[in-house]
């Protein structure tokens, strides 16, 4: 899963103007469109998952490049929403959503002309800058418009896209002609209607000065923070890295388990991941955030523990069952540690600390694949390294349950979660 959710860049630290246009979509139906919007960039993110193999047959790369295509990703996306996350604050949504779908369309080009490893890299590049910086765009907007409604649409959205993305494109490789070019001109087609939607849509903010000055990334720790930043850190390391690990080398695990070349099959994980963790976070949208994470470390322990054990005993419906149980353990454990620190937070501390937990997200939806890759070539392989990999998860979410458990409850932490939006 490329992003199952992220948070606001933007953190309630700007007040939001006005926009100058007094016509435009607005409301409930511009909030549709920002969503479909989320689902459309996060699916064409996820898009690739299912075709790697079909590249990986036709260049003749390794498992460890599959997983450096993957991780690349991660970073780029990481990068943007630290450098861009705050422009649209500046020079207004629609500039900002407008040019990141126009370059995301580009990416789109390269995938559908790519002729080996590098093009696929860049393509992976661009994808990630471009949808970085629509996320921060459209995670502003959203709340803008409907504080509430906005938070739900953005935990959600992410999460659709990414499952959706992964089986269209595996129904796409199964019945369809020339999957490696028709999936990626599809999606251009797509958003080309969403950006005519949004040249349609009514600002939200006046343009402000400042927008250079919002490029420099803001990464903080506040002193009173540390011991809930280190409870959530963990956790959220670990649900992101356990993205990875489906992301890239999900399918590959469907194919050892089931000894089928079954592109629809294979890309099942991926999205019987995203889409349990979807029904997650609807299901305990309304819980309280200790209660949200405390819930969500357990499911990630038990998912991962039976997915391992799937691993070890050569079961796909045991691995199916427990990639069921990780995923509403990947939604909820983000929510709930997203939930748990940022409230917590003074107005001025905000953007610091989302920037913080960015860093840790994407660095634990990026590396540990890139590591995986490298022990499935020169380690074990990709049973043992699955494994392995397996129980570094847990180890992590066992240390995020020992600080929550010594930590005591605290009121303010509780679902007020304004800040919380979803993403890789």
């Amino acid at each position: 899963m490329d992003q199952a959710t992220v948070v606001s860049p933007r953190a309630d630290t700007v007040r939001v103007r006005p926009g100058p246009a007094a016509r435009g979509l607005s409301g409930t139906p511009a909030l549709v469109l920002l969503a479909t919007l989320i689902v459309s960039l996060l699916a064409s993110s996820s898009a690739p998952t299912p075709l790697y193999a079909v590249y990986q047959a036709s260049w003749g790369f390794s498992p460890i490049t599959t997983t450096v295509v993957f991780g690349v990703y991660a970073v780029s996306v990481l990068a943007a929403l630290l450098t861009l996350g705050k422009l649209s604050d500046h020079v207004g949504r629609r500039p900002v959503l407008l040019t990141a779908l126009a370059v995301h369309a580009g990416s789109l080009v390269i995938f559908a002309t790519a002729t080996g490893v590098p093009a696929l890299l860049t393509a992976r590049v661009v994808q990630g800058l471009s949808t970085g910086a629509a996320l921060g765009a459209i995670g502003a907007a959203m709340l803008d418009m409907d504080r509430e409604l906005g938070t739900f649409a953005n935990a959600v959205a992410p999460g659709m896209g990414s499952a959706s993305g992964a089986i269209l494109s595996a129904l796409a490789v199964r019945f369809l002609p020339d999957p490696t070019h028709l999936i990626y001109l599809a999606l251009i087609g797509v958003l080309a209607l969403q950006a005519t939607a949004i040249v349609a849509m009514r600002e939200t903010v006046s343009r402000a000065p400042g927008a250079l000055a919002s490029l420099r990334p803001e990464i903080t720790l506040p002193r009173a923070l540390r011991a809930p930043v280190l409870t959530a850190v963990p956790v959220l390391f670990a649900v992101w890295a356990l993205a990875g690990l489906y992301g890239a080398l999900g399918p590959a695990l469907v194919r050892a388990l089931t000894g089928s070349d079954e592109v629809v099959l294979g890309s099942l994980s991926l999205f019987v991941l995203a889409a349990s963790a979807v029904a997650a976070i609807i299901f305990l949208r309304r819980a309280g955030a200790r209660t949200v994470m405390l819930l969500g470390i357990l499911a990630l322990i038990t998912g991962v523990a039976v997915t391992v054990m799937a691993v070890s005993l050569g079961s796909v419906v045991v691995f199916f069952a427990g990639s069921v149980i990780a995923g509403a353990g990947f939604g909820s454990g983000f929510q709930g540690g997203i939930r748990t620190v940022v409230p917590l937070a003074a107005a001025h501390e905000r953007a610091g600390l989302v920037s913080l937990l960015y860093v840790v997200s994407y660095l634990g939806l990026g590396v540990p694949a890139v590591l995986a890759g490298f022990g499935v070539v020169h380690g074990g392989g990709l049973i043992d390294t699955a494994r392995y990999y397996g129980a570094a998860v847990i180890a992590l979410a066992a240390l995020a349950l020992f600080g929550l458990l010594k930590k005591r409850p605290s009121r303010a932490a509780e679902p007020a979660a304004a800040t919380v939006q979803r993403i890789r």
